[in-house]
């Protein structure tokens, strides 16, 4: 009979446990403040703790009120599984720095677009009500998305190398096209005489590469897209390849150095380094409204099917 009833007393305690998220955003602005404060006393209406980044509790903390101590966590040593999800604030950039924030941490993201275009952070201000009623009720989607990893013979990138949308080589500002040697598993590809390459994700194929005439590819197609940048010969064109290739460069050019980028973290590295992608052995999940999907996105941001003569 004890054991039942400590049994039962446990049950309550897991029933009652109160939800958390973290909430992250790049920079404060003051056209935010009622936005911020509506999605604070909403999480709190509804039980949710707010756990804020460090660097934007600093920057909002004279302007937004607080009925309680607010959490802070500063970085992904501070984070762990029991977090329901990381709300983002922000456009896609700031949703892409969550991504090295969470790592290979089960966390989902949900963006809530406080920026301009917004393929993955799609939430707009005015849904804050319907995110938070969907967060506690657990009525929303988790769409799984695949990284892109970097392999170099020199560190970089830290302890992050790996990005949601691209890894890209470019030349530097002032120098000449460079030529991209590329390989499949070791087999040779193409040489690329450009200003650059980018290899995407399908979550990317909406990003640099759809500006640079990228083909759109569908988030769950686990495929790279292998798009250069300026080419110099105009017969060169995008390709899709499957994501379990291993992709490697040599790089050659007038200039020492070229730029190397992640997402939009980079670095300046010298030519002789060698470079390989490949798929990251875990991905990201991000969340998103039961009514909201690929499709409706892609309409929405780029304006399919309206006809703009009238």
């Amino acid at each position: 009979m004890g054991e039942q009833i400590r049994i039962k007393e446990e049950a309550v305690k897991i029933n009652f446990k109160q939800m958390k998220v973290a909430i992250y955003s790049r920079v404060y602005e003051s056209d935010q403040k009622q936005d911020i404060q509506r999605l604070l006393q909403e999480l709190e209406a509804n039980n949710i703790k707010a756990v804020i980044y460090r660097g934007f509790f600093e920057q909002l903390k004279q302007d937004i009120s607080f009925n309680y101590e607010p959490l802070l966590f500063h970085s992904y040593d501070d984070l762990d599984d029991t977090f329901e999800c990381m709300i983002s604030l922000g456009g896609d950039g700031t949703l892409l720095d969550t991504v090295t924030m969470v790592r290979d941490q089960p966390i989902p993201l949900l963006g809530i677009n406080f920026g301009r275009l917004g393929f993955l952070a799609s939430m707009g201000r005015d849904e804050l009500e319907t995110v938070v009623a969907a967060l506690k009720n657990h009525t929303y989607v988790k769409d799984e998305r695949t990284l892109i990893h970097l392999d170099s013979n020199m560190p970089l990138f830290g302890d992050t190398p790996y990005g949601l949308n691209e890894f890209a080589i470019h030349k530097l500002d002032t120098s000449s096209m460079i030529r991209i040697h590329t390989y499949l598993n070791g087999e040779f590809l193409n040489s690329y005489w450009a200003d650059g390459l980018i290899v995407a994700t399908p979550t990317g194929s909406t990003g640099y590469s759809l500006s640079c005439n990228g083909p759109v590819v569908f988030p769950d197609s686990r495929s790279f897209v292998i798009t250069p940048v300026a080419p110099h010969n105009l017969n060169v064109r995008p390709i899709v390849v499957p994501d379990n290739n291993i992709i490697s460069f040599e790089i050659e050019g007038r200039a020492d150095s070229f730029l190397c980028t992640l997402d939009s973290r980079k670095e300046i590295v010298q030519k002789t380094v060698q470079l390989a992608v490949k798929r990251e052995e875990f991905t990201v999940s991000l969340i998103r409204l039961n009514e909201n999907n690929f499709l409706q996105t892609l309409r929405n941001k780029l304006s399919w099917g309206l006809d703009r003569r009238n």
